[in-house]
């Protein structure tokens, strides 16, 4: 079988949300994920609805707005016969729904399709979830243990990495929280507070130098929503409606932030060092809790040629890499070796890297075993700045880097993200002439 060539024609998604106090609590992101998707195929009229066969949606809640499959595309008033998929790879997800509709259009299985990311972090992530749970539904305890096979195995130092991993780090409980593999990381690679705090600050001048200069204007749709109502406590008061609101940026980029404020955070609370060191992981240097969606348009090559359009990059490697799960941040240093040995690529080729900034600790010493010059990485700020709404942000990295690479007239761009449970994915995309 000869596989077609996959173009991303085109990207959008919504502001990101403070999640649980921001502006988008009272806003149906199904609602919201209509308009942005609605708006994404009216700037691309050549694209007619009933061209689109597939549309994939990125979720890890799979609660809310998002329990019905048809929801998104349906309320965006595409034909009732479109097909739609729902997929989960925790933070991933939007990013391996890209990949899935990219691989159906690589084997003619469509020839169009959506790959849709949204998430709700704050008020809803437990909504229709409040089943009381039992020694059958949770979590099973066999998943925080290592056998005794596993603890006699040898630190990990392969191809991937520059390193060995101690043994202390190896030995630890392998399912713990994604704050407490960042600690983890950070130790293995020797990392400091201030290195975590000064790349934090860069994240934020970036992102708020890039919103005045007009740079995510084609990518962020401005929306207008319903302004939340509070009470006392700090929840969300349902029955009051406030105001509409404009939403046109980002809503956790902190231009004010300094290092001074950065080193004044505490490190967040439940986070350990297995090996007596000093606990380095803040809320300063990790991304926040965030409510978002985004949406990406893909096509094969030869259907955009003969619509005329102009896509912003052609896709030329997919990929999904494994570590150790409590080393789950540097996952992407695998899913980006294997994408570049697929691509037939050096890492010293890429010109643009989105890298999804889940925190400092795992992306600093990633772009280093990559050996990407950091000066090609995330230009515009990151997501400790812009947001990380889950399974939104993956289709977000992959457009902003092609809307990058056609900014700065460069050509090839990477987009990879860390995934819970120890794993990383990653895209690389080349602009076309």
């Amino acid at each position: 079988m000869q596989l077609r060539n996959v173009v991303l024609v085109d990207g959008l998604r919504s502001p990101f949300a403070r999640g649980g106090r921001g502006k988008l609590v009272a806003t149906r992101l199904d609602e919201l994920g209509a308009q942005v998707l609605r708006s994404l195929l009216d700037r691309n009229p050549k694209v007619h609805d009933r061209m689109i066969e597939d549309v994939g949606l990125g979720n890890v809640s799979g609660r809310g707005e998002f329990t019905y499959l048809a929801t998104v595309q349906r309320l965006a008033g595409l034909p009732l016969e479109v097909c739609a998929f729902n997929s989960n790879r925790q933070c991933g997800s939007s990013m391996e729904t890209l990949h899935r509709v990219a691989m159906a259009i690589m084997t003619g299985a469509i020839d169009c399709g959506i790959a849709l990311g949204i998430e709700r972090m704050g008020r809803a992530l437990a909504i229709g979830g409040g089943e009381k749970e039992t020694r059958i539904t949770k979590l099973n305890p066999r998943l925080f243990q290592l056998t005794e096979e596993q603890k006699a195995m040898a630190p990990d130092h392969d191809k991937y990495f520059s390193r060995p991993f101690p043994r202390y780090i190896l030995e630890s409980p392998p399912l713990v929280g994604m704050t407490q593999t960042a600690q983890n990381v950070a130790e293995v690679y020797e990392l400091t507070r201030e290195e975590l705090d000064a790349f934090a600050l860069e994240s934020h001048k970036k992102a708020h130098a890039a919103y005045e200069a007009g740079i995510y204007k084609d990518e962020v749709l401005a929306v207008e929503v319903e302004q939340p109502v509070f009470d006392d406590q700090g929840n969300w008061v349902e029955e009051e409606v406030g105001p509409k609101v404009a939403f046109d940026r980002d809503e956790c980029i902190r231009p004010d932030t300094t290092l001074e404020k950065l080193a004044s955070l505490p490190p967040i609370k439940g986070v350990v060092s297995f090996g007596n060191k000093p606990v380095i992981i803040t809320a300063g240097n990790s991304c926040p809790t965030n409510d978002g969606v985004s949406a990406a348009l893909l096509m094969s090559e030869e259907k955009a040629i003969a619509l005329g359009l102009e896509p912003l990059a052609r896709i030329r490697a997919m990929a999904v890499g494994g570590v150790k799960p409590q080393l789950m941040g540097i996952g992407p240093i695998v899913s980006t070796v294997k994408a570049l040995e697929q691509a037939g690529l050096e890492a010293g080729q890429i010109d643009r890297v989105e890298f999804n900034e889940a925190f400092a600790a795992q992306v600093l010493p990633s772009i280093r075993e990559l050996g990407i010059p950091m000066e090609r990485v995330n230009v515009n700020g990151g997501s400790i700045a812009i947001g990380h709404p889950l399974g939104a942000t993956g289709a977000r990295l992959c457009t902003t880097v092609a809307m990058e690479l056609r900014r700065s007239n460069t050509r090839l761009g990477l987009a990879t993200q860390c995934i819970g449970a120890g794993m990383g994915i990653s895209t690389i995309l080349e602009r076309l002439d």
